[in-house]
């Protein structure tokens, strides 16, 4: 509390943004987020001055899914409220509401609570012990904390595994590209003639094979030590980063087309093949390092594919578990060529089959590379990558990619057509048929297989997925008593007006028929809003965790209930109970994949 004058006073509410997080800004356009302003539980003496004002960075940016213009903060604003005293004893008590998002989730609104006056004031006495049954619609057992387990969590995807196992792949199709596979038999024969005996050969060929797995490993630690741990959580939805990475990924296709390669300076090969003729430990760790450098040409993109998508995961371990599994395929050959060097024989020689694996990978990178962009358009709201054109894009690729398998066309100079091989003909007649399963999608079909990638279905501007599906109630104590009649379980989506990832997940995932049929006939659907700003017929102040709350409003309740009892704070949130309030399922978080939701689902209904 500030005196600007002998009978003006003024409230500053400081506030400090962690990154990635954005606060809104006050007078937001109706049905949009949560805006910034003042709430009075009593006031005399005292009359606001206008309305709430701020000081900070105020950005303004479309936002596809509310379809308006929203203003907001980052890293510090602070809100101001200035008053006029009206009479000598006055006394001002409320709080500032200000809604609170980041890419991935929303919190309910948050309160900072104030009181002044012009004399001292003896505070009220908080309710004792957790307050909670002060609620109306409070039962101890319903409301009792649920304790989470390995069988009952509901995680999306493979995970880490899923990783490791993409990254796997990644390094058995860098051993066709055509800076490795000549280089397999060399090494092997040059491990084999220089040992005094095949078992000593054998053993440098596993640590010449270990060594590649460290030298990959590094890297991925030395990316996860550069950006920290909260900056690879970041980096999901995050759109600047999401532009870099379609950038990057033209980069490296546009590499595997020929047009230009990707190479390291010269020196570093040639400083670390010297060290590698020093012979010993030390000699066969360079020649490691020197393969992945002079391999880089080939190896550059699909690592930095494979880093992207790693980064992309938010995991802190997630770039070294992707090198782990490139590095792994990478270095497996070798190892069993030496043991086994009759295989060598039965090696295919190097020729033109390489360059359209590079071709092939060139294609895969630009394909992936329009996830990244729609990440960003639909975090902008550009409006540029419909689903629709989304997947007519990928339509055409896998259509030309077929063409170059038949060898149509080809992107070397002067290169001469060549009559296909069994191996390009299957290839290109997989191409063909992926690109016939895509066409449906263009008229809204769900394209389950590839549901992760393509933009979410409320951005199909034809052939709409006009599927719908509407919570069955809003308060969790009716829920209850209906699942009790009915014998189905209660979803609870813990929800917001204005979390922008929840309206996602219904536009996305909701609307897809396996999910809508099965919520619809299988389960109490009940959406607890935790910024509905119905107020409460008593607002009452609780101990939460040794902390007075003061809950206003029935947002406050839901907000109070999904933290007690669920643990949780952040919107998205989805959770399957019984009747008892017993949890069954999830959670589930803002994740909008149909399938993996499903799952979720199913986990429920089995």
């Amino acid at each position: 509390m500030t005196h600007i004058s002998p009978d003006t006073v003024s409230v500053r509410f400081n506030i400090d943004i962690s990154s990635g997080w954005h606060v809104y800004s006050t007078s937001l356009p109706d049905g949009g987020p949560i805006s910034a302003e003042m709430r009075y539980d009593s006031i005399s003496g005292a009359e606001p001055i206008s309305g709430l004002r701020f000081t900070g960075s105020e950005k303004e940016q479309y936002d596809a899914v509310f379809d308006m213009k929203l203003r907001y903060f980052e890293k510090k604003v602070t809100f101001i409220q200035d008053f006029v005293l009206t009479a000598p004893d006055w006394h001002i008590e409320g709080a500032l509401i200000y809604g609170a998002c980041n890419d991935e989730s929303c919190l309910p609104p948050q309160y900072a609570e104030f009181s002044h006056s012009s004399a001292p004031v003896q505070a009220s006495a908080a309710a004792s012990g957790a307050g909670i049954e002060l609620l109306d619609g409070y039962d101890a057992e319903l409301w009792a904390p649920v304790s989470y387990s390995d069988d009952i969590l509901s995680k999306g995807g493979n995970g880490l595994l899923g990783l490791f196992l993409t990254s796997f792949l990644g390094g058995l199709i860098a051993l066709l590209t055509p800076c490795v596979w000549p280089v397999i038999p060399m090494t092997v024969s040059f491990f084999l003639k220089r040992a005094q005996d095949r078992k000593r050969g054998i053993r440098d060929a596993l640590l010449y094979g270990l060594f590649i797995v460290a030298v990959y490993v590094a890297l991925g630690l030395a990316i996860t030590m550069i950006f920290g741990a909260n900056a690879l959580n970041s980096l999901a939805t995050n759109a600047v980063v999401n532009i870099i990475f379609f950038l990057i990924l033209i980069v490296f296709a546009l590499s595997f087309f020929g047009l230009f390669e990707i190479t390291l300076p010269s020196g570093w090969s040639t400083g670390t093949d010297r060290r590698s003729a020093s012979g010993g430990i030390g000699g066969i760790f360079f020649m490691a390092l020197t393969l992945t450098i002079v391999s880089f040409s080939c190896t550059g993109p699909i690592i930095g594919f494979l880093l992207v998508d790693a980064a992309s995961t938010g995991s802190i371990l997630a770039p070294t578990i992707g090198m782990l599994g490139f590095s792994v395929a990478l270095a497996i050959p070798f190892a069993l060529f030496a043991m086994f060097p009759g295989w060598l024989k039965s090696l295919p020689k190097s020729g033109g089959w390489m360059d359209k694996v590079k071709v092939i990978l060139g294609f895969i990178e630009l394909a992936f590379a329009l996830k990244f962009l729609s990440v960003a358009d639909m975090a902008y709201g550009w409006g540029i990558l419909p689903r629709d054109l989304f997947i007519l894009l990928w339509i055409i690729m896998a259509f030309l990619l077929g063409l170059y398998l038949l060898g149509i066309f080809s992107f070397r100079h002067g290169g001469r057509r060549t009559r296909p091989g069994i191996i390009s003909l299957l290839l290109a007649a997989a191409s063909f048929i992926f690109a016939a399963m895509l066409v449906p999608g263009l008229w809204g079909a769900p394209l389950k297989g590839i549901s992760a990638f393509t933009p979410p279905m409320n951005t199909q501007v034809f052939g709409k997925n006009s599927e719908t599906v509407e919570p069955q109630f809003t308060d969790y104590s009716e829920a209850l008593r209906a699942a009790a009649v009915s014998g189905k379980p209660v979803m609870i989506d813990f929800t917001g007006y204005g979390c922008v990832n929840c309206r996602k997940m219904e536009a996305a995932v909701w609307t897809d028929p396996q999910v809508a049929s099965l919520i619809r006939n299988r389960f109490i659907l009940v959406s607890l809003y935790v910024d509905d700003k119905t107020p409460l017929p008593h607002p009452v102040t609780i101990n939460e965790n040794g902390s007075n709350v003061k809950i206003r409003s029935v947002g406050d309740k839901w907000s109070l209930f999904q933290r007690h009892k669920f643990g949780a704070n952040a919107q998205p949130f989805y959770v399957i109970v019984n009747s008892k309030g017993r949890l069954t399922a999830g959670p589930y978080t803002f994740d909008p994949d149909p399938d993996r939701f499903l799952k979720f689902l199913k986990k429920a209904d089995d």
